[in-house]
């Protein structure tokens, strides 16, 4: 949906996407259903495209549009916006943005990721994006929508880099206020000398008063975002991480600041003063917080890196002059000068001069790709030492960069099934954990020795719970993961492939440009007679170079390849199923399989028919050539196996996967290239439908991998559908990841990167909850009994940040990965 305002009226243009529209009269219908609606005027309807066309005139118009839409049979589908959401702390905060969202009338999918701080909503035409913001910021996280047509300005990836500044910040402050109060009081319980020495130079209640001030600026300056999201929250009945924070703290100071100003309120066994726990609770939270906003930095800079290789400006001819202009402000056509070594601007198509690109941010391969006139260039690849002139063909959001960067940033905002378990538990976490705490109060105020010992095992459990670590143990390391990936060439167009990729069984191939390089070439020459192999593809080639067939292609190609120089063929005449005859430096050919030997009464030699039989069986395709009436040489021609291709199926072997090619071509010759490669299991003669068929036969864990417009059922059926980058959109359209270069191995990199994912969210979620189950218990004080410590409330703050902080480091072990 796209609106913009117009005239004094402030008319808005509305599209929508419709489903149901078969005919014409299925277009009047819905025009007339729109006509008849209140605020809507010029209602036009395209069957072609599907889309409905109109303007509010009216703000309040959409919803009738899409409910008379809804009543005519013609229902708007639904859109998907995607919102910046500031403020979440916790796996608590992300479930109550979910069922904010949720909540909403016309919303029917909401995902929120705290990692990447977006909510991903599927949505009614008839609720607005804005309306959506505004629903999640009421709720205390600050929202907007994200720009759909950002091109490469991904500044959200700096927003981490910008938390970290300032909690670096206030972390530095709350220290500096901190630290006087922490050694006024542990200096004196650690040198009691010092504790005396103080009181009697000092004076206790100057002392005190002095460390209520110090902690009273420690929370409401650097600690205040505690307490202005946690409070409201709490208020709110859906309290959050802030919210144990707020509570914890303050209830420190507030107590300590009654022994201070107002002792007599409190028996005298009970007046101790808890400033320092104050202000070290809010001083190492503050810590931690910036040591995990600096690592999620870290965990995004793929992003980063991909996003910087685009440069900010380029050098364009307009009206035949040059100009240094910014990137944002070419247009498709523009003529775009490349100097050496300078970075491509924009997808293009070279115009002028030749050389060299290192396509190697694209493709993974590290040597260069000669480009000429006529061949395509991508934004973010290096030019060489050549001088070159390209027409653009893509900007923005529509370059190959930005749509990888895009694909990598939909995965990282993915929800993998393992996280539904997580979002369960977390969303009764804080609730649970307050009513501990007040539970561990009154068991202490009850069995304990008096207030005091109560009041510190109380607040040691609202400081020690951590649903921070819970919710970003998932989201982190897919982030983590994802970028990775994108750095290896393999991309993740939807993140929960990353759990079904690990879970992986058996992988299958398609053939014909997957594991081989898709195009006939020649592979081996056999000769006789006396002639030499450079003279019979001289000859042939020469005859070949004014035919369309494949193999004669190959044939050419070799030719030229080898710097042969190809005389000109006369009387070139094609027989169909047999091959061609010609006459080449007054030599009489005839080029073709043994059939058009044996019609033409030529006898075959035998040792290049054993030959050719010997080609047959390896998968590839003989050519005969005779001179003058004489059988004298033979031609291989076949679909080369990629160089990667059989070490693949041997670190898929290595894995403990089974192997699978499914091909269109003949048994024999897929069984060929199967023995070639130590593939398990071979399926020639396969159509789509039977590729479609077989995979469903695989069952659970089942990969494919495939290139082409007739693998995109497969590739969709299969648990994992995996793309080679050089093949069609469609196919790449129908995977759930995509190898950006052609080389097959990425299929190895892509399920060890899945497994060490899945293996690292299984570590954080193990620590976060064995965290929780094993702290909170000693918070209340279980062991005291045993005569164990009783846990104050300065080492639960030192635990809770420690514990975030081992998520994220731990998850950005995965940068190393696989």
């Amino acid at each position: 949906m796209s609106s913009s305002s117009e005239h004094t009226h402030r008319r808005h243009d509305v599209e929508l996407s419709l489903t149901g529209l078969t005919c014409a009269s299925c277009v009047g219908r819905a025009e007339r259903a729109l006509a008849a609606t209140p605020g809507i005027a010029n209602p036009r309807v395209n069957l072609a495209t599907h889309r409905a066309h109109f303007e509010l005139t009216e703000a309040d118009a959409l919803p009738r549009a899409t409910e008379a839409l809804q009543r005519a049979g013609y229902p708007a589908e639904p859109v998907n916006t995607v919102l910046e959401v500031d403020g979440m702390t916790c796996a608590s905060c992300v479930g109550r943005v979910e069922r904010t969202l949720t909540a909403l009338p016309g919303v029917t999918a909401a995902s929120v990721n705290l990692a990447t701080g977006r909510a991903d909503v599927t949505h009614s035409p008839a609720i607005s994006a804005d309306a959506l913001a505004e629903a999640v910021t009421t709720k205390g996280y600050p929202s907007h929508p994200r720009q759909a047509d950002a091109g490469m300005d991904h500044s959200g990836h700096m927003h981490h880099d910008e938390d970290a500044a300032v909690l670096r910040r206030n972390f530095l402050i709350a220290l500096a206020l901190t630290l006087p109060v922490f050694v006024a009081e542990m200096g004196g319980h650690a040198f009691p000398a010092f504790h005396h020495w103080l009181h009697a130079t000092i004076g206790t209640q100057t002392l005190w008063i002095a460390e209520m001030v110090l902690t009273a600026l420690v929370l409401a300056f650097p600690g205040r975002v505690f307490f202005r999201i946690g409070i409201p929250a709490l208020l709110r009945r859906a309290p959050e991480m802030n919210s144990l924070v707020a509570l914890g703290a303050g209830a420190a100071f507030l107590y300590s600041a009654v022994v201070t100003l107002a002792p007599g309120l409190l028996p005298p066994d009970a007046r101790f003063v808890y400033f320092e726990a104050a202000a070290v609770i809010v001083t190492l939270i503050l810590l931690g917080r910036w040591l995990e906003a600096r690592a999620k930095g870290q965990a995004g800079a793929a992003i980063r890196k991909l996003v910087e290789l685009a440069p900010d400006h380029a050098i364009v001819i307009r009206d035949g002059a040059e100009a240094r202009v910014a990137v944002a402000d070419l247009k498709p056509g523009d003529l775009v000068r490349l100097a050496p070594g300078d970075r491509v601007a924009v997808d293009g198509e070279i115009t002028e001069g030749q050389g060299l690109i290192d396509e190697s941010m694209l493709t993974g391969e590290p040597v260069p790709a000669r480009k000429s006139p006529g061949d395509a260039v991508t934004g973010g690849t290096v030019n060489g030492t050549a001088a070159l002139t390209y027409r653009v063909t893509a900007t923005g959001s529509d370059t190959a960069l930005a749509r990888i960067v895009r694909m990598v940033e939909d995965a990282q905002a993915a929800k993998l099934p393992v996280q539904a378990m997580v979002d369960r538990i977390t969303r009764v976490f804080v609730p649970l954990v307050i009513a501990l705490s007040l539970l561990t109060f009154a068991l202490w105020l009850i069995f304990g020795p008096g207030l005091a010992p109560a009041f510190v095992a109380a607040v040691a459990v609202l400081i020690i719970a951590c649903p921070c670590a819970m919710g970003l143990a998932v989201p982190v390391s897919i982030m983590v993961g994802t970028g990775r990936g994108a750095e290896l060439g393999v991309l993740f167009r939807r993140g929960d492939a990353l759990q079904r990729l690990a879970e992986a069984r058996v992988v299958a191939f398609d053939k014909t440009g997957t594991l081989t390089q898709g195009a006939p070439a020649l592979t081996a020459i056999a000769t006789t007679d006396g002639i030499t192999n450079d003279e019979a593809l001289r000859l042939t080639a020469a005859a070949e170079a004014r035919s369309e067939h494949p193999l004669a292609a190959a044939l050419v190609n070799a030719a030229r390849e080898q710097g042969l120089t190809l005389p000109d063929a006369q009387e070139v005449q094609a027989s169909v199923g047999r091959g061609l005859t010609a006459t080449v430096d007054g030599k009489r050919l005839l080029i073709g399989n043994l059939r058009g030997l044996q019609d033409t009464g030529i006898d075959p030699a035998p040792a290049l028919i054993d030959q050719a039989s010997a080609w047959s069986a390896e998968g590839a395709t003989p050519v005969h050539l005779a001179i003058d009436g004489r059988h004298v040489a033979g031609f291989a021609l076949a679909d080369p196996v990629r160089e990667g291709s059989a070490g693949t199926i041997s670190a898929l072997h290595d894995l403990g996967l089974e192997t699978t090619m499914i091909s269109g071509d003949t048994q024999s010759t897929a069984d060929a290239v199967g023995r070639q490669l130590g593939i398990d299991h071979v399926l020639g003669g396969m159509l789509p439908d039977g590729k479609l068929d077989a995979i469903r036969d695989m069952g659970a864990g089942s990969v494919f991998v495939g290139d082409g417009i007739n693998d995109a059922p497969a590739l969709a059926a299969a648990d994992t559908g995996i793309a080679i980058g050089t093949g069609t959109d469609v196919a790449i359209e129908s995977a759930d990841a995509v190898l950006v270069g052609g080389d097959p191995k990425g299929v190895v990199t892509a399920i060890r990167l899945s497994r060490a994912v899945m293996r690292n969210i299984r570590q954080n979620l193990f620590w976060a909850f064995a965290y929780n189950a094993a702290l909170i218990p000693v918070a209340m004080g279980v062991l005291v009994p045993f005569g164990g410590p009783q846990l104050s409330p300065m080492l639960g703050a030192g635990a809770m940040a420690f514990s975030s902080v081992f998520v994220v480091g731990n998850a950005l072990r995965l940068r190393r990965a696989p």
